[in-house]
């Protein structure tokens, strides 16, 4: 039987993949392995967040059944990024918290993520423990035993108060268009930002349940780079549906990516002698253009598998203190145990504000190799990485190449499809082997 757990916990069609049985049963599961820190004389503590799509109101009240029938005292906290859910956990001293989101899938998808005592993601033997209490028959609680269920009203306070303790700081003066994705961050990222002292335009900000990521975010940056221009704004930030991403724009629209953000931050970080170990984690995804900056600034750069939870844990192993994706994914340890969108956001514009300069002059920090990624749907991409067509033609891809480039093809962790990922010395260069490479795919694995 396949895995539940994906990369970034159970995901499914709300509904059909991801039912209210599937996650009032993982719920309870959960409640097992994970309340087992708890011990005889309290009652477990778990808090429960999500972000605002229409399935997260039926889900939520599965999984909060699913808990307090397992003997959990549950903590609502209604609608807020993941980062928050993961913080609120550490800092309402929850034995372990529950996120549901499919962060920048469309509305029809959801998903159940897991955080550990004090927030911290769950390693995948624990993911293991949790599927195999699924197939253990279980008794409920019963009378005095039965969790108990409450709201937290300060939920997204504290979590703004939390991402301006962190600010080195304010952004008085900053002019900041912020698209919310229609999702979680919608309340708190203009709150946080006004309060830092920038005058906030907002876009992306009226989640009705179905428009969630709906052209918009992180994921669809035209609007925001559009209205960043129209409003004369100084910068743009867009999140996406649970608002653990961040990815920006500077004041003529230009698009500042996640690597381009991580190494503004890096280089920040060195200066003030707070960039752990002199390091940066990335994945593999990461430009080389990136690698080579930090090479040029005496920074190490250590690269892990696609997926934000391989990169916290190179960085949890080595002691590191900055990581994160191209995707927008940032995790800032020092401040937050898992991406966190707004608190990268606020930090990237700190920087602007310290440094008095444009956000696209600090981008300048990295020069991009030319990337072109083409995602390939309607294949098996379970068989890509065994089909020996497939890898006849990443080797050719390769060679072409020379040492000018590099290829990567890979399953989508959280989606059906398979990434194809081409640098090259020009963009044309580069799109030309990825949709040699897609087409091959296609063939091959369709």
């Amino acid at each position: 039987m396949a895995r539940l757990f994906g990369t970034d916990g159970v995901r499914g069609v709300a509904g059909r993949d991801l039912t209210a049985g599937l996650a009032l049963d993982l719920s309870a599961a959960a409640a097992r392995v994970l309340g087992r820190g708890a011990g005889p004389d309290r009652r477990p503590t778990a808090v429960v967040g999500r972000d605002p799509r229409a399935s997260g109101e039926f889900l939520e009240a599965a999984v909060v059944a699913g808990l307090a029938g397992a003997g959990v005292d549950v903590v609502r906290l209604g609608v807020l990024p993941t980062p928050a859910v993961a913080h609120l956990t550490g800092e309402l001293g929850a034995d372990f918290g529950v996120m549901l989101s499919a962060s920048h899938n469309p509305a029809p998808d959801n998903g159940i993520k897991f955080f550990g005592r004090g927030g911290q993601k769950l390693p995948d033997a624990v993911e293991d423990e949790i599927e195999a209490a699924l197939e253990e028959p279980a008794e409920g609680a019963v009378g005095e035993g039965v969790g108990r269920v409450s709201d937290a009203g300060d939920g997204a306070e504290r979590y703004i108060a939390h991402v301006l303790s962190a600010m080195p700081n304010r952004l008085d003066g900053l002019k900041v268009v912020v698209d919310c994705a229609n999702g979680a961050a919608s309340a708190v990222a203009p709150e946080a930002l006004r309060r830092a002292g920038a005058e906030v335009v907002t876009i992306g900000d009226r989640p009705d349940g179905l428009n969630i990521n709906a052209g918009c975010g992180s994921t669809h940056l035209e609007a925001l780079r559009a209205a960043v221009v129209e409003h004369g704004a100084d910068a743009g930030l867009a999140h996406d549906g649970d608002a653990d991403r961040c990815l920006a724009v500077a004041g003529d629209g230009s698009v500042v990516d996640g690597d381009q953000i991580m190494a503004i931050l890096a280089l920040e970080l060195q200066e003030a002698g707070r960039l752990a170990e002199s390091t940066l984690v990335v994945t593999v995804m990461s430009n080389l253009g990136l690698k080579q900056a930090m090479a040029q600034a005496g920074i190490a750069v250590v690269e892990t598998p696609v997926g934000d939870r391989y990169v916290l844990e190179a960085m949890r192993e080595g002691s590191y203190s900055l990581g994160g994706e191209q995707s927008g994914h940032v995790v800032l340890l020092e401040h937050a145990t898992t991406g966190d969108g707004l608190l990268t956001g606020m930090q990237l514009l700190g920087a602007v504000s310290r440094r008095g300069l444009a956000l696209g002059e600090l981008a300048k920090a990295m020069v991009r190799l030319p990337q072109v990624l083409v995602n390939v749907r309607g294949v098996d991409k379970n068989r890509a990485g065994t089909d020996e067509g497939v890898a006849a033609a990443v080797a050719r891809a390769e060679s072409d190449l020379g040492g000018e480039g590099r290829v990567l093809l890979r399953p989508s962790g959280t989606e059906p499809m398979v990434r194809v990922m081409v640098e090259a010395p020009s963009q044309d260069r580069a799109a030309e082997v990825a949709e040699a490479l897609a087409e091959t795919v296609r063939e091959r694995l369709g």
